[in-house]
């Protein structure tokens, strides 16, 4: 019985993980309908950044985080305004082709720059650190502040659509383009922002993977996929149901590897198959008003 209850509990703690994957991808598709194929990419790149300033300066992983947020920030709404709001449109092809693309360049570029050697960040004792919940039974203190990171930013990014005049802008602009330009919004500069936000959140997402595993310029794809698997589990439209999704993929996965160290990341797959089949809108789709 404990074994089991470890393995849930585990697999809750790898969905708030992959959570800081995918609530990015949630907030771009939803208010500009645009599917990020270079979003395990930039999560890559996030990490890598983190690399350059924490090997450069010596400072620890969490001291660099804050600056590659902002980076990351500063990047995205670069590459709204000045490429991707040129793809938007009701045609879906050119955002996913030219950020295809850009999966591309990046992939190369890091080999280019970094190798094709594997790196990671080392935050000392706290990687192995745990918290013991029983004689039986602990969780480690890591993948632990990273579920509660991921809940922190959940609830962020849902007071900022609920709560201001930025989340109002969003939302607007999602809902009817047209009348919220007539309305005085200024939809390229909103989306711009609203990437913006999307990459600071891949940002923290980068970081945080950068220190529980080693990574290489090639995981992006594999990322992507857990994220927008997540996405679709919990629901377009649903941060919470992102963050939902996210932990159904993660337990999932943890009862997969139970069973068989094959099996994890295939029974993640099946458990997006049967959602598509049987509830192809998600398990908590809403709107964001």
């Amino acid at each position: 019985m404990i074994e089991w209850i470890d393995t849930m509990v585990q697999g809750i703690l790898t969905g708030g993980l992959y959570a800081l994957f995918a609530i990015g991808l949630s907030l771009t598709y939803g208010v500009m309908r645009l599917v990020n194929i270079a979003h395990g990419d930039f999560i890559m790149l996030s990490a890598y950044i983190a690399l350059v300033f924490v090997t450069s300066s010596g400072v620890h992983p969490f001291v660099a985080l804050p600056i590659v947020v902002v980076v990351m920030f500063a990047l995205g709404y670069f590459l709204q305004r000045t490429i991707l709001n040129r793809t938007l449109g009701p045609d879906i092809l050119p955002p996913l082709l030219v950020t295809f693309g850009m999966s591309i360049i990046i992939q190369n570029g890091l080999l280019e720059g970094f190798s094709a050697d594997a790196k990671s960040l080392n935050v000392g004792d706290l990687a192995t650190a745990s918290l013991h919940l029983g004689e039986n039974l602990a969780i480690g203190w890591f993948p632990f502040i990273a579920f509660l990171t991921a809940v922190g930013l959940t609830v962020g990014l849902t007071l900022l659509f609920k709560k201001t005049s930025l989340g109002m802008a969003f939302r607007a602009t999602s809902d009817d383009q047209e009348t919220a330009q007539l309305m005085g919004i200024k939809n390229r500069h909103v989306y711009g922002l609203a990437m913006g936000v999307a990459f600071a959140l891949m940002a923290v997402g980068g970081v945080f993977l950068g220190i529980k595993t080693s990574f290489t310029p090639d995981m992006g794809p594999s990322f992507l996929l857990y994220a927008f698997e997540a996405v679709v589990i919990g629901g377009l439209g649903s941060f919470w149901g992102t963050f939902a999704g996210a932990v159904l993929l993660g337990v999932a996965q943890g009862i997969g590897y139970k069973f068989n160290p094959g099996w994890g990341i295939l029974v993640g797959h099946l458990v997006f198959l049967a959602v598509l089949v049987f509830k192809p809108t998600g398990l908590f789709a809403k709107t964001q008003s």
